[in-house]
């Protein structure tokens, strides 16, 4: 559930009619509902409630500060996977003892201000980085947490660009490497292994493959002390879907259920990284009809937003469902909805339903845009950036400023 309905044949958030965000904001803009992201974070909680849990939000899927503040004071911790992360969370308020650093590339600069902060644990990748770890915890006098990433080589059965579980990818490490990189860490007194962990992907809509890697997961956790290891944790990343178009995700109480059938045993703390299922559903963008146009082959309709604001579409083939803010006339039309960028990519939606005789200065939304929305956005096409909107019951604040001109090239001068 969401907070965006229809009131008096206009489409709202919450209390506030999108048409009045849009009159004092312009357009495109991305407009987040508070109520819908509390409801997300005490239902994800409330799910995992029967077992210790620690859930990190993902926060590459919205970095927004205040989305941010409102994550982090309902007692989520932080997923990161950059430098420029760890300084938005903490400067949002995360304690620097619920942050888990994940990626691939992790450069010494940012091991470095992750030790010095104090973070929960590093997700380890690779023996290079186990070792850079190590120097740097050494040079800095303090011991690394560290939790080895197995990559389990299961098919998370999502599109392929955001699968992550299996050996064609470049993350994590195989099983018997993870064994060996735990034994070299005994002989390395900067590390202490505190945990294992996984992620198979991104928009997962199954409950099969993420109670498979659980199991698995757990499996190998037991393996690790049986010889002899200390572990504090099974790390099970994120991954968990939302519904965009007809997908039939499982609730969370469903993917809690099954993750936690796997990791009882163990009797070790979990962590998770819901990132998607947290904010996915929170927001719209926002966007203004421009024209339309015909060809003998094609109906468009071109709007003010554009593959610089939502790349996901052109990206990922991905569906946003597109509605009008006045109330849909039964009477439609098919049409392709793109934007003002010179590519044949630019495009939000094809061979969509919409209705007759939308015009200049018509009002239409895409729904579910409130996760990989404004995090990838782009200047591409030198657009600025579009403003971001936060409504709470009655009332609405940009939460960030469009960009003007000048941000544009601000930092070339």
């Amino acid at each position: 559930m969401d907070h965006f309905a229809y009131q008096n044949q206009q489409a709202y958030c919450e209390d506030v009619a999108l048409k009045e965000i849009a009159a004092a904001v312009g357009t495109p803009c991305f407009v987040y509902s508070a109520a819908t992201l509390r409801q997300h974070v005490k239902r994800i909680q409330t799910a995992f409630s029967s077992y210790p849990t620690m859930p990190c939000y993902a926060v590459k899927a919205n970095s927004n500060l205040s989305i941010l503040r409102e994550i982090f004071a309902l007692g989520f911790g932080a997923d990161i996977v950059s430098l420029g992360e760890l300084e938005r969370s903490l400067k949002a308020g995360v304690q620097a003892d619920k942050i888990v650093y994940s990626g691939v590339g992790k450069r010494r600069d940012e091991i470095e201000a992750a030790l010095r902060c104090g973070i929960y644990s590093f997700n380890v990748e690779s023996y290079s980085e186990l070792d850079a770890i190590a120097e740097v915890a050494v040079s800095l006098g303090r011991k690394a947490r560290v939790s080895l990433r197995v990559n389990p080589n299961i098919d998370a059965k999502t599109n392929p660009k955001i699968t992550t579980g299996l050996f064609s990818t470049k993350f994590g490490v195989i099983e018997a490497e993870a064994l060996a990189m735990a034994d070299r860490i005994r002989e390395l007194p900067s590390l202490q292994l505190v945990g294992v962990g996984c992620h198979i992907g991104s928009q997962i809509v199954e409950v099969k493959p993420m109670a498979e890697a659980a199991r698995r997961l757990a499996q190998f956790a037991l393996g690790l002390q049986e010889r002899g290891h200390r572990l504090e944790f099974i790390d099970m990343g994120g991954g968990l879907g939302i519904r965009y178009r007809n997908e039939d995700p499982p609730a969370p109480e469903a993917y809690a259920e099954a993750l936690l059938q796997e990791i009882k045993p163990t009797g070790l703390r979990l962590l998770i990284e819901p990132g998607r299922v947290v904010v996915g559903n929170i927001g719209v963008l926002l966007c203004q009809v421009i024209t339309t146009k015909k060809t003998p082959e094609k109906s468009f309709l071109i709007v003010d937003g554009a593959m610089n604001d939502l790349i996901r579409p052109s990206m990922y083939d991905s569906y946003h469902e597109i509605r009008t803010v006045d109330f849909e006339d039964t009477h439609t039309e098919i049409m392709d909805v793109v934007g003002p960028i010179c590519e044949t990519g630019d495009y939000f939606g094809k061979d969509r339903a919409l209705p007759k005789g939308l015009k200049a200065g018509d009002l239409i939304y895409l729904r579910s845009a409130g996760a990989y929305g404004s995090s990838m956005a782009s200047n591409y096409n030198s657009r600025p950036r579009a403003p971001e909107v936060l409504v709470d019951g009655k009332a609405f604040r940009v939460v960030r400023r469009r960009e003007s001109l000048d941000d544009l090239w601000r930092l070339e001068l």
